[in-house]
């Protein structure tokens, strides 16, 4: 008798463990930061520096556990052709994957994208926290993504690697 309630106890905190962290993960550090994006910039050819461009309908996810959490979507009337003509282009990336409940944002149906030629990705900014890019994708209707991704500084900083001299100096709090 003593053991079925040993079991009983055992599963029912597995269960409570697994549901918490489930929640945690897919609702708990996220939070809706659509308000503090103002802009969407990317990284121009003449200056090396991130510049607006025109963009609507900005909504965005955010998460202060991880840089690369972040994930937004946006509308932009200007033409792909303009945007290559202009903007530092970027060639195989791959969408992270968002919460579900961020319906804007499937990184499927962008990857899909990517493949077929409809959409481009470029720079949209170059080290928005250590070692992460801002990546952003438009597609030929005008839609547009944006995620963070390690760069090369930030692979090797994250798995233990010695950061060479091409690197930025590392903030530490």
């Amino acid at each position: 008798m003593n053991g079925k309630f040993v079991g009983i106890a055992i599963m029912l905190s597995a269960l409570l463990a697994g549901g918490s962290l489930y929640y945690l993960q897919v609702y708990g550090f996220y939070e809706e930061v659509s308000a503090e994006v103002e802009e969407v910039r990317l990284m121009s050819f003449t200056s090396d520096a991130p510049v607006p461009i025109l963009a609507d309908n900005i909504r965005a996810i955010d998460a202060e556990s991880s840089p690369i959490r972040f994930r937004a979507c946006f509308t932009t009337p200007s033409s792909l052709a303009m945007l290559t003509e202009t903007y530092v282009g970027l060639d195989n990336v791959v969408p992270r994957n968002a919460p579900e409940w961020f319906d804007c944002f499937d990184a499927a149906a962008i990857a899909a994208e990517l493949d077929a030629g409809t959409a481009l990705a470029f720079i949209g900014e170059k080290n928005v926290a250590f070692g992460v890019d801002r990546i952003v994708v438009i597609t030929e209707d005008g839609r547009g993504y944006i995620w963070h991704e390690l760069n090369d500084c930030g692979e090797k900083a994250y798995d233990g690697t010695i950061v060479g001299e091409e690197c930025p100096k590392r903030d530490v709090n």
